[in-house]
């Protein structure tokens, strides 16, 4: 299994993107994600770069099961889990439903997260490849 996250847009203060799970080429599932937008894989308040990465399936206290990337350069547990607003991400990816203003904050926001993160965890395997690319 390969999975693909797109970026579709970056905002002030977020990224908005989609996240797609392939088995050889057919789509299997797809959700939202959120992360921070573009500055220069600053350690906590960046996005990751564009790139292919492994993901493993990793457990915290915090997140329950998700997925740690590996192999980011100058980074070090990035994460996709679990958050709805792009305040629960320090780097990480978030994963949701869709996008909606929950807050009403003005920005928009990753909805059914934790659900979305369960149903990721039912399809995925404990390893999977990542590549992560502009629209």
């Amino acid at each position: 299994m390969k999975a693909k996250l797109i970026r579709l847009k970056q905002e002030e203060k977020q990224t908005l993107s989609k996240l797609l799970f392939f088995d050889d080429v057919e789509l299997v599932y797809s959700s939202k994600a959120l992360e921070l937008p573009d500055r220069e894989n600053r350690n906590s308040i960046s996005r990751i770069p564009n790139g292919t990465y492994k993901c493993k399936l990793r457990y915290s206290e915090k997140y329950r099961w998700h997925y740690h990337v590996q192999d980011v350069e100058n980074r070090s547990l990035i994460l996709i889990h679990f958050g709805n607003y792009y305040t629960d991400t320090r780097g990480c990816i978030l994963v949701g439903k869709s996008f909606n203003d929950i807050n009403r904050d003005g920005y928009r926001d990753v909805t059914s997260s934790k659900k979305t993160m369960k149903e990721i965890l039912s399809i995925a395997p404990e390893e999977f490849e990542l590549k992560i690319l502009d629209e």
